[in-house]
C-alpha cells in the first residue's frame, strides 16, 4: 500500500485524517502532505512532543500521565480520541514512544504505542518493539507503521 492508495481511499470515503505525534516529530503528516492532493483528506497534525502539549492540545488527562507514563497504550488511546475532538477528522491515528538513544527496563528503546481512532468506532491501541534501531530508524519505523494502520482502518492490505 503507497501513501497515494492511502490517501486516494480515504477521498474516495470522504474521510479527513488527523495525526496526534509524540517521538516522530510530524513525520507521518509529512509524509501525507508529502503528496499532491493530500489536502483532500489531511485535516491536521498535532505534535506534542511534550506531556504538558499531550494535555493542553489534546486532552489528555494528567492522572493518565501520573499512572501510566507518557509511552503507554493509555496515552495513545487519549491522544487518538483527542485528535479527533480538537479537529474535524474521522479518522486519528497517535504516536507515543522512545526512539532513544536510552530508554529503561521497563520502557526500553524502540518501544512505541499507536492508538487508532474512528469516529463512531472503538478506539484501537498497540505496542510495537521495534528494538534499539538508533533514533532515525525507530522514528522511521514508527512512521512507517503508523500509515499501514491508517491504511488498515481503510481496508487497504499492505
Amino acid at each position: 500500500m503507497s501513501v497515494e492508495e492511502l490517501l486516494a481511499c480515504a477521498r474516495d470515503r470522504g474521510w479527513r485524517i488527523a495525526t496526534a505525534e509524540s517521538c516522530t516529530g510530524g513525520m507521518v503528516v509529512v509524509a501525507l502532505t508529502d503528496v499532491p492532493g493530500s489536502s483532500a483528506v489531511v485535516e491536521c497534525g498535532f505534535v506534542t512532543y511534550s506531556n504538558a502539549a499531550k494535555v493542553e492540545m489534546l486532552g489528555v488527562a494528567e492522572a493518565t500521565l501520573s499512572a501510566f507514563g507518557a509511552v503507554s497504550e493509555e496515552v495513545a488511546r487519549e491522544m487518538a480520541e483527542g485528535a479527533l475532538a480538537q479537529s474535524h477528522a474521522d479518522l486519528a491515528v497517535s504516536i507515543t514512544g522512545i526512539a532513544g538513544p536510552g530508554g529503561s527496563e521497563f520502557k526500553p528503546e524502540g518501544r512505541v504505542c499507536f492508538g487508532l481512532a474512528l469516529k463512531g468506532a472503538a478506539t484501537r491501541t498497540q505496542t510495537q518493539e521495534f528494538g534499539a534501531l538508533g533514533r532515525g530508524n525507530v522514528r522511521a519505523a514508527a512512521r512507517d507503521h503508523a500509515l499501514a494502520l491508517l491504511g488498515a482502518a481503510l481496508g487497504l492490505q499492505p
